[in-house]
């Protein structure tokens, strides 16, 4: 039985080791391919007809995918020498746009999930972090657009106030998105906001984001693997433990709040999720030590064997990016192009394996993260 499968596996190996050499995508040209694809489809008002089966799955998914558009888009404004500026610009409001008159007429719950009318708000004057804290990062992002005008000022200023309200009166300066809920994407995205906010609009919020941060390293750290837990009650108790789905963005987010911090996190990720072979990455969702038993619709489904998770693998992609860790999103864009089942025509893109979510995220990580290398943050935090 050994000796017929030596050369099976020994033909596998010279399979995969030449299939290396095939798959080297060129990350910034995915990058422009999945954003003239979602230009293409919000100027046509495609988008929301697409949008409609990823809602009836996860509304947060359609929300989140916005989120990761209105990025990209800002990023495509920013860098030097691209083209399609204008068309990229108008597509930047018409989602805000969609964006704003959906959430102001639907209310929180118009792109969150059922439970949300199962218990109340820890704090009786919150609106859920997860929405105000995309939006103001959409608003503020588009701050940073030249020639950006203030059309959008009055409800960034609102949301900002929002946020800024509900962490300071937390026990752990954090917000709930659901009640009794708070998710460290949501705060640590919020964060990004206010920095961004205070940087667009000359205020300061920067003892704020500092004692955030102090807060966290004592009471939101999972004490196994030093990384941040995903989720923890309005008291700081732990809910979930980290997760990478979670850990990835917030290690992004954190480049602006706290340089050091988002380091220390970013490379606790790579070692406990970040896989490689010959040349093909990927990401856990849980750490080996304290793993998850479960999946949820956040984390979704997961290869067993090789451990592999779809969602951490994408949004390590925006980690990678965003921390110019060039081995390792090429890796990861390796097994994009042999498992996502890229679509191309044209100068579009998007991944057939995944949805719109997906595409929006790898749309995303794939930039040059113009905005983020701007404004960053010192070492040891903003002052």
């Amino acid at each position: 039985m050994r000796t017929r499968l030596l050369p099976c596996v020994l033909a596998v190996l010279i399979w995969v080791c030449s299939a290396r050499c095939c798959f080297s995508p060129a990350t910034a040209t995915w990058g422009r391919a999945l954003l003239t694809a979602q230009q293409t489809a919000i100027l046509s008002g495609q988008l929301a007809k697409q949008r409609a089966n990823m809602r009836r799955a996860n509304p947060e998914w359609d929300f989140m995918a916005r989120t990761f558009t209105v990025l990209a888009l800002v990023d495509q404004q920013l860098t030097p020498g691209r083209s399609s500026k204008l068309r990229g610009a108008l597509a930047l409001d018409k989602l805000i746009d969609s964006t704003l008159a959906e959430a102001n007429a639907g209310g929180d719950q118009h792109f969150m999930l059922d439970y949300l009318a199962d218990g109340s708000f820890r704090d009786p004057n919150a609106h859920s972090l997860f929405i105000d804290g995309e939006i103001a990062l959409m608003l503020a992002a588009r701050s940073f657009v030249p020639e950006a005008d203030a059309r959008y000022d009055a409800e960034l200023e609102r949301r900002i106030a929002r946020i800024v309200a509900q962490l300071e009166a937390s026990p752990v300066l954090s917000g709930e998105s659901y009640p009794d809920e708070c998710w460290t994407f949501c705060n640590t995205l919020a964060l990004a906001a206010i920095r961004l906010y205070d940087v667009a609009k000359s205020k300061d919020h920067s003892a704020l984001l500092a004692s955030w941060v102090r807060v966290a390293r004592a009471r939101l750290i999972d004490p196994t693997t030093g990384m941040l837990v995903s989720s923890f009650h309005y008291d700081g108790r732990h809910l979930d433990g980290p997760e990478g789905s979670t850990l990835w963005v917030a290690a992004h987010n954190l480049l602006l709040v706290d340089a050091a911090f988002a380091r220390e996190q970013y490379a606790l990720a790579k070692r406990e999720l970040a896989r490689s072979f010959v040349g093909f990455g990927w990401a856990r969702e849980w750490p080996s030590a304290g793993r998850r038993t479960h999946e949820d619709i956040d984390s979704g489904p997961v290869i067993p064997g090789f451990e592999l998770s779809p969602s951490s693998s994408g949004l390590a992609v925006v980690a990678a990016g965003a921390f110019q860790d060039r081995e390792y999103s090429l890796a990861l864009a390796r097994s994009l192009d042999f498992a996502g089942f890229p679509v191309q025509s044209r100068a579009e893109l998007h991944f057939a394996a995944g949805n719109q979510l997906a595409d929006a995220v790898l749309a995303y990580g794939f930039t040059t993260h113009q905005l983020w290398q701007r404004v960053g943050a010192p070492e040891g935090g903003v002052r």
